[in-house]
């Protein structure tokens, strides 16, 4: 891994080592082989600041985009920030008043219907690219993406498993499931039970890896 990251430093991919060039493992359900990244990952990916202007920053930012949105990459390659509203929304538990960016409409294949909000990790993302999305070839920000998670510790990065990763993270922090269904533009609410599912796997385990210490 040493050589890895100095070959990007010395390329101009990276230019400080991300957490001490944490290795991460993906966490994976029982129900259908689904991958996920972990809210520790999830963090390590956004604290990397890759060189700015190289390509290793533009996929860093696609997929952090993505990460926080669900949207699939045509979708997101389809983005256009002319179609978000800006609204004034209220904090449920502080009732703190802030702005967010909302869109309501539909899926770029599908046609199906679904909401997105962009947080704050997608508008700073936005923001620093004067409010537009990179356009890259789906092949070439896949091969990246393996490229970029290989010099942080995460093997087997792809666009897809960032659609994963923000359903899973979504339900983790208590989302219904039926409004993760209209984030992602999900047809049937079978196909977003499947995370649901893993979630409720993963805690589980975790029971059990506790209850463990009982029984001994």
């Amino acid at each position: 891994m040493d050589e890895l990251y100095n070959r990007a430093k010395e390329f101009g991919l990276v230019s400080a080592s991300p957490y001490d060039r944490l290795k991460g493992k993906f966490k994976k359900g029982a129900y259908e082989n689904i991958e996920y990244l972990t809210e520790e990952q999830m963090q390590l990916i956004l604290n990397t600041h890759p060189v700015p202007g190289t390509q290793m920053e533009t996929v860093r930012d696609l997929f952090v985009l993505q990460m926080y949105t669900g949207l699939s990459y045509s979708d997101m390659q389809a983005f256009d920030i002319r179609q978000y509203k800006e609204e004034t929304v209220r904090d449920g538990i502080s009732e703190k008043k802030t702005k967010r960016f909302v869109y309501r409409g539909e899926r770029v294949k599908t046609g199906v219907p679904f909401v997105g909000v962009l947080l704050p990790p997608v508008v700073d993302v936005l923001e620093r690219h004067g409010w537009q999305v990179p356009k890259m070839p789906n092949q070439k920000y896949n091969c990246l993406l393996k490229t970029f998670g290989a010099v942080i510790g995460i093997d087997g990065l792809h666009s897809h498993l960032a659609r994963h990763t923000f359903a899973t993270y979504m339900l983790s922090k208590g989302a219904k499931v039926q409004n993760v269904m209209r984030m992602l533009g999900h047809k049937k609410i079978d196909q977003t039970m499947r995370y649901a599912k893993v979630i409720a796997k993963d805690v589980q385990d975790d029971f059990e890896m506790v209850g463990g210490d009982f029984e001994q």
